[in-house]
């Protein structure tokens, strides 16, 4: 059990956005000219050498033991062919690590897997609108082989320093060799979704609560008093960010169920315990984005038949005021037809009496609408 707990408190950041293991701060390359962030040799848990190009790393690896974890940020080909060449990566596979946004997936060549992860990071903002970014998308790409891991990171967030120390620190668990490196990168990708799932709530129970209390504010949805509550655009926008989140979690069970279930050579049986936790926390986080997506459809509904009441109960308005104006309208058009023999039409008293009935008349259907909840 005290395995256990160390290799969660090794692995697992904090979830608060205000913890800088939690932040996902670019890291900067080792070299201002390389992609190479950092490239080290680790031999039973330690590390045994400093600023080493791959080549290097491998020789001392192939000569002592241990294994080598390069990490790039953004290669270009030119720059990621020799790594591949040294470590003797697929072809196909360095292509999709070089042009990236792949799908999150696991591809075995060889003797080396090749793991994709999406990583996402949730956008501070102070006011949700229709044009807010909500969650933001990089990647990382893990090559797993036996005495080496290669991470190639997408974005401007994802950084791997921060957990990189504290494998570090933590001798134990990195002597399990690369697949103890795969799992940390795993959990903390997993961890930072389920810290993006606590932010994105936030912001659907946000929408939720402007779109009904702007229905029972007795102002109907898109009214001055409640602009919030009429803006579709929001909603929408929300989806379009649920559905990116969704796209980083979803594809990502299967690979975690593999690596959690079926035994593999390049994952120690130690470490292939721990992926079936990984594996329970992305089915969590999945159940909630898909129920991020209807939640998100049920509000969207209820906007619109907030919209469409509000809109019927303006048509009654005005189809009640018409219905008054018609009673004026229809006696002066009577009156203005200028024949000689009318009722009442030399009477001294015909033009007052005729505008007190027109008033009366008016009254009675303003009253009658009034009653009813037309006005």
């Amino acid at each position: 059990m005290s395995m256990i707990r160390d290799l969660r408190a090794a692995v697992r950041p904090s979830r608060r956005r205000d913890d800088p293991s939690y932040q996902y701060a670019a890291s900067a390359p080792v070299c201002p000219n390389s992609a190479i962030v950092d490239c080290g040799v680790y031999r039973e848990g330690r590390r045994v050498s400093e600023h080493v190009t791959p080549a290097e790393a491998m020789a001392g690896v192939r000569a002592g033991g241990g294994f080598a974890w390069i990490g790039l940020h953004e290669p270009t080909e030119a720059e990621f062919a020799g790594i591949a060449q040294e470590f003797g990566l697929h072809p196909l596979a360095v292509e999709d690590a070089v042009h990236a946004h792949q799908r999150p997936k696991l591809e075995r060549y060889d003797e080396t897997l090749f793991t994709v992860f999406k990583t996402v990071h949730y956008v501070e903002h102070t006011e949700l609108t229709a044009t807010s970014e909500v969650v933001e998308t990089g990647e990382v790409m893990c090559f797993t082989g036996r005495d080496f891991i290669v991470t190639v990171r997408h974005g401007g967030q994802g950084s791997l320093r921060a957990l990189r120390h504290r494998l570090q620190d933590d001798p134990e668990l990195l002597a399990k060799g690369p697949s103890a490196v795969l799992h940390a990168i795993a959990d903390q990708v997993v961890d930072g979704y389920m810290a993006v799932a606590g932010a994105v709530q936030d912001d659907i129970d946000e929408v939720e609560i402007d779109v009904f209390s702007s229905g029972s504010n007795g102002k109907g949805a898109g009214s001055k008093g409640s602009p919030k509550g009429g803006d579709a655009g929001r909603i929408y926008q929300l989806k379009r960010e649920v559905l990116e989140f969704k796209r980083a979690v979803s594809p990502l069970l299967r690979p975690m169920q593999l690596l959690s279930e079926r035994p593999m050579r390049l994952v120690d049986s130690d470490i292939q315990k721990y992926f079936r936790d990984v594996a329970d926390h992305l089915a969590r986080v999945n159940e909630q984005v898909l129920s991020f997506d209807d939640l998100l459809n049920s509000i969207l509904q209820a906007n619109l038949a907030q919209a469409a009441v509000a809109q019927n109960e303006d048509m009654r308005k005005i189809t009640a005021w018409a219905a008054i104006f018609a009673v004026p309208t229809m006696i002066a058009g009577i009156y203005g037809m200028n024949f000689d023999y009318m009722p009442e039409l030399h009477w001294k008293f015909g033009y007052p009496a005729v505008l007190l009935a027109t008033v009366a008349i008016c009254f009675g259907i303003h009253r009658g609408f009034k009653r009813n909840g037309w006005l």
